[in-house]
């Protein structure tokens, strides 16, 4: 439910605004704040004002883009603050699409170094027609996992995995 009441306002804010890559990066910013733990049960808290907790969020903002502040507004006036980080989740996906450039993670128990990343990153634009920009981060997993959520892409190579495979092709075999 929070994701459609996302969109709506994602849509409606990407409408007015003319500078959205500016907007986007102080949303970016803004949202890393909202997530905060103190900044969060602030913005859900019955006892504070809407008017409040617009004020802080504004406050936070200085002078920006009349669209943004405008947008900030209603957002306070409907008791929708605490959902900026789902707004800028769905700008940040929308922008990636028009731009045809999309982020990916590669989980794996060991770092691979910078060539074979960016033999990774080409096959991938190869198969998906999109440039994917790949970042590493280190896991327990045996193998290697690449992930482009925004593309739906999902790739696994895992060592267990093949091994099972393998017994079980020579197994038919015999």
């Amino acid at each position: 439910m929070e994701e459609l009441i996302a969109k709506r306002y994602a849509k409606a804010l990407s409408s007015v605004s003319k500078d959205i890559a500016g907007v986007l990066e102080v949303l970016n910013v803004l949202s890393e704040v909202v997530n905060s733990r103190e900044i969060k049960s602030t913005l859900t808290s019955p006892i504070i004002s809407s008017e409040s907790k617009t004020e802080m969020i504004l406050s936070a903002l200085g002078e920006s883009d009349v669209a943004l502040v405008n947008f900030i507004k209603i957002l306070g006036e409907n008791g929708r603050l605490d959902l900026i980080p789902a707004i800028t989740k769905v700008l940040n996906s929308d922008q990636q699409r028009v731009s045809n450039e999309y982020e990916g993670v590669l989980k794996s128990a060991s770092s691979l170094n910078e060539a074979e990343l960016a033999n990774l990153e080409e096959t991938l634009k190869k198969y998906t027609g999109s440039t994917i920009k790949l970042t590493q981060e280190k896991g327990d997993f045996d193998g290697v996992r690449v992930a482009v959520d925004d593309l739906g892409i999902e790739v696994n190579f895992s060592k267990q995995r093949v091994k099972e495979q393998l017994i079980d092709f020579i197994k038919k075999s015999l």
